[in-house]
């Protein structure tokens, strides 16, 4: 099972749900092509006026699907359009959408989690919710336009902290560092997120789009970042032992 990303649509309200068994939700490419193709059609429904997107069984996203890694990272080919066309173009048509989108956060909130919650217009979530992406751990780093998304979303210090130091914060940091609008006691997560997504039906979608549009004008332009030569570390020993000792389950050696 690979994973998938679901969309039911009731009236003006989509509701995407992030789901992959046993894994946290953790991001398969075929989740990736399936978030892209969701959020393409969002785009063109005349009536739909917000968007949630949410994780199932009590986590958001726990990161990328590591057990799928040895078949395609070690290739710099295969690693580029991995990041660049799956990857990229599943958040570019997140970014892309005039519809509100609010996430709905729980549990793990880690790599990939962090990049599509970034796309989010408002961010809610429970205060069991951890945020990072310790990918140093895994011996590479993250796609430079998806370290610019999350870098503007959560600020600078924050995704230098979770990058060079393989920060894991709580809600109530993320909070107060600005990546999150309110925080929830878990039980009150869902009947306020539902509150929100109510109220947000009955504005007006025409100034919802606009406003979408003109906030999109104003943002940094994350997708002309040069990615040249991002990926020649493919074939790095460092990056090989880091994927091997995650799925070994075993502490990384980086000497």
């Amino acid at each position: 099972m690979s994973g998938q990303v679901t969309c039911d649509i009731d009236g003006p309200l989509a509701r995407v749900r992030l789901s992959h068994e046993g894994k946290f939700n953790a991001m398969s490419r075929a989740m990736w092509r399936a978030l892209r193709e969701v959020f393409l059609d969002l785009q063109n429904r005349s009536g739909l006026r917000v968007v949630e997107v949410a994780g199932a069984n009590g986590h958001f996203c726990a990161g990328g699907d590591i057990a799928e890694y040895p078949s395609f990272r070690f290739s710099e080919p295969a690693l580029r359009s991995f990041h660049e066309d799956a990857v990229w173009g599943g958040l570019q048509a997140m970014l892309d959408c005039d519809v509100p989108i609010v996430a709905r956060i729980e549990g793990n909130c880690m790599g990939a989690g962090m990049e599509i919650a970034s796309c989010c217009d408002i961010r809610l979530a429970a205060e069991t919710a951890r945020f990072g992406a310790p990918i140093a751990r895994l011996g590479f780093p993250m796609a430079p336009r998806e370290a610019a998304l999350v870098a503007a979303a959560a600020g600078d210090l924050t995704a230098r902290e979770m990058l060079l130091g393989a920060a894991v914060l709580d809600a109530h940091e993320m909070l107060r560092r600005g990546f999150l609008n309110q925080v929830f006691p878990t039980p009150g997560l869902s009947p306020e997120a539902d509150r929100r997504l109510h109220h947000m039906t009955t504005l007006a979608p025409q100034a919802a789009r606009m406003n979408k549009q003109t906030l999109r004008a104003l943002a940094p332009k994350i997708a002309d970042l040069s990615t040249a030569g991002s990926y020649r570390y493919a074939t790095s020993a460092e990056h090989r032992e880091g994927i091997d000792a995650f799925l070994s389950k075993r502490q990384p050696d980086f000497d």
